[in-house]
């Protein structure tokens, strides 16, 4: 069979024509063939599909040789940290993280939470998951079910494996380790720098709620002073207030207008596994995730002067200005997180940073969290006893961004080509880290597509200039449309 779901560096399809159960059994048996998993933990975000297609995965990672741990729901960071933690030699989340709701997926690592991208075995999953013969597969699923359910079944979120059939097989247990992973989030932050705060947290009905509790019972135990007011809390994989995705402009208002309405100090959104988190500073202004990427690499410098700290190339004057005036080294690196992992790691860095949202820690495997980012910020505003907005505003006017602008185009190659073509001559510099990015005097962008989405990405800034900005975005989106 031909399978279309494996991306760059995770998996991503839509429900019954790009993944489903029986697919989900190859991914895992193959998972474990390939990588010579012995041990392997799984778990999977709200969205109806996830524990089907988790079970059906962890039986084929079981047929496969490996026993399984199942975590229950979980974020993405919960299955990294637990791969890290529990010294297995895999870890799976099942996840769409914010795509649409007909969709789901998952993201793959190694030993020691090592991503599993293109390059490192992910292409190689695939081709040995589109040997296994069909026949063999559905007969598989079969001997862990009592019957097989329909695709209409299965996207109301029935699975065929059951739990009690797994179970007979020795090699599929459960486990909690929440209290592990709220204690290492905790280690972030020094309880005693936090003094009373308000904080507006949105897990948008997806799985930061669970994590959020956790990590509230625990601050709560220490008598940490931060006050939580909760937003679309409860998970529901039906995301009734829509796909968590705090990227998209209309996907902020509910956030921004409770931190107005209870007059806190910050506002947190997360998408739907909670890799990422999205502030809101006390005005309900969203701040884009690249000025809070210059924020956290300047807190970590103070920490550790003369650290690598890496960026991706969609814009990072900012970040570059802020890392060499604190005397630390600036790594740019291919957009992603299985490619910025993979240079983290290469450089020893303390920190990596993408405008996305996405932070990661070199002491959480050098792996993305979306818990870790928010208590560092909030810990700041305690030790500095600034608002957010005065933290990240004469950096906005020092270096104005476009914000990231998706374009669904034709032909994208053959724009992106007009493009080029177009600015080069007039560049100082053209570099191809990712996509096309042109360096000028005074401005600056990039242009790419996506690797999870058919859309192509523009991102445009500046050296203190809006208007310019404003004036050469407006030009470029022109020329692409």
């Amino acid at each position: 069979m031909n399978i279309t779901c494996f991306k760059a560096y995770d998996i991503r399809g839509k429900l019954i024509e790009q993944l489903d159960e029986p697919l989900a059994y190859r991914i895992g048996k193959a998972f474990a063939e390939y990588m010579q998993a012995k041990t392997v933990v799984v778990g999977g975000d709200v969205r109806l599909t996830s524990q089907p297609l988790k079970l059906a995965l962890a039986a084929g990672l079981i047929d496969g040789g490996a026993t399984v741990t199942d975590l229950g729901m979980t974020g993405t960071e919960e299955i990294y940290f637990a791969t890290k933690h529990l010294g297995v030699d895999g870890g799976i989340e099942v996840t769409a993280s914010h795509n649409p709701i007909d969709y789901n997926g998952m993201k793959l690592v190694k030993e020691d939470a090592k991503p599993v991208s293109g390059d490192t075995g992910l292409f190689a999953i695939r081709d040995l998951a589109e040997t296994y013969k069909a026949d063999e597969v559905l007969a598989r699923l079969e001997f862990y079910s009592d019957s097989l359910v329909s695709e209409q079944d299965f996207v109301k979120g029935q699975g065929s494996v059951l739990v009690s059939k797994l179970l007979e097989s020795s090699k599929y247990n459960t486990l909690d380790n929440m209290q592990a992973y709220v204690e290492h989030m905790l280690s972030y932050i020094d309880a005693a720098n936090i003094t009373p705060i308000k904080l507006v947290v949105n897990a948008g009905n997806g799985a930061a709620g669970d994590a959020l509790d956790a990590i509230e019972k625990a601050l709560h135990i220490a008598q940490v002073p931060i006050e939580f007011i909760k937003v679309h809390h409860n998970p529901d994989g039906t995301f009734p207030n829509g796909i968590p995705n705090p990227l998209l402009p209309e996907s902020r208002a509910d956030t921004a207008n409770a931190v107005i309405e209870h007059s806190a100090n910050m506002g947190i959104a997360w998408d739907g596994d909670f890799d990422r988190c999205f502030l809101f500073d006390e005005y309900g202004e969203f701040v884009e995730g690249y000025y809070i990427v210059g924020l956290l690499a300047q807190a970590f410098l103070s920490k550790d002067p003369g650290a690598k700290i890496i960026y991706d190339p969609r814009v990072y004057w900012n970040t570059e200005d802020i890392v060499v005036s604190a005397g630390g080294i600036p790594i740019k690196s291919k957009t992603g997180h299985a490619f910025i992992k993979e240079r983290m790691r290469a450089d020893d860095a303390v920190y990596g940073g993408e405008m996305s949202a996405h932070h990661y820690f070199r002491d959480f495997a050098y792996c993305d969290s979306g818990m870790i980012p928010w208590l560092l910020v909030a810990e700041l505003l305690c030790t500095s006893k600034k608002p957010l907005s005065h933290l990240v505003k004469e950096r906005i006017a020092a270096f104005p961004s476009s914000g990231e602008i998706n374009s669904i185009l034709a032909d994208p190659d053959a724009s992106i080509k007009l493009i080029l073509d177009k600015y080069q001559e007039q560049a100082l510099e053209v570099d191809y880290t990712d996509g096309i990015g042109l360096e000028f005097e005074n401005w600056r962008f990039n242009l790419r597509k996506s690797n999870t989405e058919p859309v192509v990405r523009l991102n445009v800034e500046s050296k203190g200039d809006v208007v310019l900005m404003e004036e050469k975005t407006k030009e470029l989106l022109a020329l692409l449309n």
